[in-house]
């Protein structure tokens, strides 16, 4: 299966097809090889991702929680298997309703250390308000360092009307940004794309 990886991508996550209750991801590297298994629990209240090494589901590899049931800009705490916090990604609620998705990441310590922005005006807008615009018009996001401004990571959605696909970039070493969280940032917006589209 051609992944179409460009050039300094390092992920392409891949949302399960025929998933029937819940909704699984596979993460892969740039060879084609699956690092791993995204799975999200059908009809929980809070939601809860959890990354595991592979489909096998034996080797936990983090997981996303939210903080509370129903939050309108929600909390997703990034835990390892041991329960020990590496970091958490807060929605902006209104603004990633109505205009374009932003997401705070903040450290284990609570300090924001940078913001996932997706790219685009009109762009943006349409996908939430226009039916098949989210197919025509893919999303693409930059991970910028709260600091400076910085350019550390981008996501690109595939064009594809059939399968949700995500590249992950790269860009830059932060010694803040764990590159678990730049991971989990992306099966996060899988997920939510996925529940709205």
């Amino acid at each position: 299966m051609p992944l179409n990886v460009r050039p300094g991508e390092h992920y392409v996550i891949r949302r399960q097809v025929f998933k029937l209750m819940g909704a699984a991801f596979h993460v892969y590297d740039q060879a084609g090889a699956i690092v791993a298994y995204c799975k999200q629990k059908a009809f929980k209240l809070r939601e809860d991702l959890q990354l595991f090494t592979d489909e096998s589901q034996t080797t936990p590899l983090l997981r996303l929680q939210a903080r509370q049931v129903i939050d309108f800009g929600a909390t997703y705490d990034v835990t390892m298997p041991d329960g020990s916090l590496v970091g958490s990604l807060r929605r902006k609620g209104l603004k990633s309703s109505f205009i374009r998705d932003e997401w705070m990441v903040f450290s284990a310590a609570g300090t924001q250390i940078a913001l996932v922005r997706e790219l685009g005006g009109f762009a943006a807008f349409a996908r939430r308000f226009v039916d098949f615009a989210a197919v025509l018009l893919p999303q693409k996001y930059e991970v910028k360092r709260t600091t400076d401004g910085a350019l550390l990571a981008t996501f690109r959605q595939h064009f594809n009307p059939f399968v949700f696909r995500m590249s992950v970039a790269i860009l830059a070493d932060d010694p803040e940004l764990d590159e678990l969280i730049l991971l989990a940032a992306g099966c996060l917006i899988a997920a939510i794309e996925g529940r709205q589209g």
